[in-house]
């Protein structure tokens, strides 16, 4: 009877281990098939790698310069009578900008000329009177020396009296006065700046590397901060003969018009000289770059194949896509766009967005409309 319990005890005991067994067998097969079961395609933008034109270029920075500017200052002491321009205005060369007190000047000039008038009668008697043998050869000589001497001292006394004013030496803008009339200047001062704003000068320094990089006559895109939106052209006029031996620079000179004169002396200048030769190139968008410490690299949306060597297909006859990581070596960025020296071909489709959530192999899938956003902007192309 006791025997018979404990074997009805122990088949209850069996019974409930094997249904907990396969309890426990049936989840790890559900948990298996979780695992096993292959993951959802994820949502990418692409982009084609082109073959473009690309026009090579060497950055700098610069300020602008005057075709020609001063600062307009007197050569000697005394009070402003009279002011002859306007703040800002534009002037021409020659015109009269200020006038200093002058007075005692006229006069000694007055009397200079009256001595000259003087010894230009009695220079002319003594020619007479010396031919014919009337004074002597060394009174003649005489009153010649005096000749001379009173006109130098009408020609001194007329350069002192023209140092009393200040004209402008060439036509340009002239900026905010400094002065007014009545004020005693003392020599050197400073009473406005004047530039000519027809054309202006950039300079700016470049490697010696580039130096055979570099011709006259080549072109210069300018930017300014004033106007972010417009580049401006210019030309290369000039190339320093000397290495600065410090940094290792060239100085180099551009000429830009400025017939508007939107531009003024001491602005900086972000500039790019246009190289020569424009190659093609491999580019594709900025955003479908990784950057990291060990390397830059871009997803390339290549199509998956089976064992065979067939390309797979999904059930709509669209290939099925896989995410391949590529290093490549980068060159160039501009406008949004960036240059491949290695590692990518024309045609290649990459990924522009949704990288972070990729890995190698990974299945994905091209969602149409950001398709289209991540394909280059053409308006941004550079040529």
């Amino acid at each position: 009877m006791l025997r018979r319990r404990m074997l009805i005890m122990l088949a209850v005991v069996l019974l409930f281990v094997l249904a907990l067994g396969g309890y426990k067998a049936f989840s790890i097969y559900q948990q298996i098939q979780v695992f096993s079961a292959p993951k959802p395609p994820v949502s990418v933008a692409t982009a084609l790698a082109e073959e473009r034109p690309w026009q090579e270029q060497l950055p700098a920075v610069g300020s602008l310069k005057a075709l020609q500017g001063v600062e307009l200052s007197l050569e000697v002491a005394g009070t402003v009578r009279a002011l002859h321009f306007e703040s800002g205005q534009p002037v021409k060369a020659g015109q009269l900008l200020l006038q200093l007190d002058n007075d005692e000047e006229a006069a000694a000039l007055g009397t200079a000329q009256a001595d000259l008038g003087l010894a230009k009668v009695d220079f002319g008697r003594g020619s007479q009177l010396v031919g014919d043998q009337a004074i002597s050869r060394g009174e003649f000589d005489r009153l010649r020396a005096q000749y001379q001497r009173n006109q130098a001292v009408v020609e001194q006394l007329k350069a002192s009296l023209a140092k009393k004013s200040i004209k402008a030496p060439f036509s340009g803008t002239i900026g905010i006065r400094q002065v007014d009339v009545g004020d005693y200047l003392a020599s050197g001062t400073v009473i406005a700046t004047l530039q000519d704003l027809s054309r202006l000068y950039l300079d700016f320094n470049v490697p010696e590397q580039a130096l055979p990089q570099l011709s006259l006559g080549q072109q210069v895109q300018v930017r300014v901060a004033a106007y972010p939106g417009r580049p401006f052209e210019a030309n290369l006029s000039a190339i320093n003969p000397k290495v600065e031996e410090s940094t290792r620079n060239v100085l180099v000179r551009a000429t830009l018009g400025n017939p508007d004169g939107k531009l003024l002396p001491g602005m900086f200048a972000n500039l790019m000289v246009l190289l020569p030769d424009p190659q093609p190139r491999i580019v594709v968008p900025e955003s479908a770059i990784t950057y990291t410490l060990y390397g830059n690299s871009v997803y390339v949306a290549t199509p998956r194949s089976s064992k065979d060597g067939q390309t797979e297909a999904n059930a709509g006859d669209s290939l099925q896509l896989t995410a391949e990581r590529r290093t490549v070596e980068t060159g160039e960025r501009r406008d949004g766009v960036v240059v491949i020296a290695k590692g990518l071909q024309a045609g290649d489709q990459v990924v522009t967005a949704g990288q972070l959530k990729l890995t190698q192999g990974a299945a994905i899938r091209v969602t149409p409309d950001q398709a289209a956003q991540g394909q280059p902007d053409s308006a941004q192309r550079a040529d």
